[in-house]
């Protein structure tokens, strides 16, 4: 996935540990949950935001090893990442050059100047944060008046997970996987909880959408595409049924405006 790896929180007395980002990376680092078809989705999303994208500073909200800030960069001369864990920065300051500036530090306790942004960049990683709202806010304000927040989460409702209910894989739609509860997640999203979280934040959406027609799993996508059974004819399809029906889409995605409480 995109977004930072995060670990599961055991329950305990008194107030909750702190979370370590930089040991949670290291423990899931030897564990399968990145995919090819994750490049493909990369690809697709970012033609999905370009009608959209406005010029000037961004910010990406987390990097995980740096294959969405390549893109970025080449987009946005003036670059910044906002980022935990220490090694995945120096990972991603390895693919992408000395011009991206990286700040090591967690979303809630980082204080980055107001009215600063204007593209910020949320890509799978919202579901990863324990409470979603107050970092929602802080974007709120970072965002400048003109500026434009992409936010992107997997979506609950892809018909590959919908299948795999079907099949008694996963109790409901938005239920968190046991593969998913240990890289991380903490929730599993819809476009209208996306939507919701986004509105509590007073956030103004200006777009949503989907991002991919997803009939398969991510296993299944990568075992597929080393064969002639995929073409690249029909990821386009996939993608261009994904305008038709978000909803069944493997990425759900909102375009925010700032809102008036920032």
């Amino acid at each position: 996935m995109f977004g930072p790896l995060l670990a599961f929180v055991f329950l305990q007395k008194g107030p909750p540990m702190p979370r370590n980002y930089q040991q949670e990376h290291q423990d899931l680092a030897e564990k399968k949950y990145a995919y090819e078809f994750d490049t493909v989705l990369r690809h697709y999303m970012m033609r999905s935001f370009e009608p959209f994208l406005p010029p000037g500073p961004a910010l990406e909200m987390g990097c995980y090893q740096g294959a969405f800030t390549q893109i970025l960069a080449q987009h946005y001369p003036t670059l910044t990442v906002l980022e935990a864990a220490e090694d995945l920065i120096a990972h991603t300051r390895q693919n992408v050059g000395p011009d991206v500036q990286f700040i090591q530090g967690r979303f809630e306790e980082t204080d980055l100047p107001l009215s600063t942004f204007n593209a910020i960049f949320f890509i799978h990683t919202l579901e990863h944060l324990d409470d979603p709202l107050p970092v929602l806010q802080k974007v709120n304000q970072w965002l400048s008046e003109t500026g434009y927040l992409f936010l992107a989460v997997p979506n609950a409702n892809a018909p590959s997970r919908q299948i795999a209910v079907k099949m008694g894989l996963i109790p409901h739609n938005t239920a968190v996987t046991e593969a998913e509860r240990i890289h991380g997640h903490r929730c599993t999203y819809t476009l209208d909880t996306l939507e919701h979280d986004a509105r509590r934040a007073g956030l103004s959406i200006v777009h949503r959408g989907g991002v991919f027609f997803k009939p398969l799993a991510n296993y299944q996508f990568d075992r597929l595409m080393q064969t002639d059974i995929i073409s690249q004819d029909y990821l386009e399809g996939c993608y261009q049924l994904g305008m038709q029906y978000p909803d069944l889409c493997a990425s759900v995605f909102l375009v925010c405006k700032k809102g008036p409480s920032a």
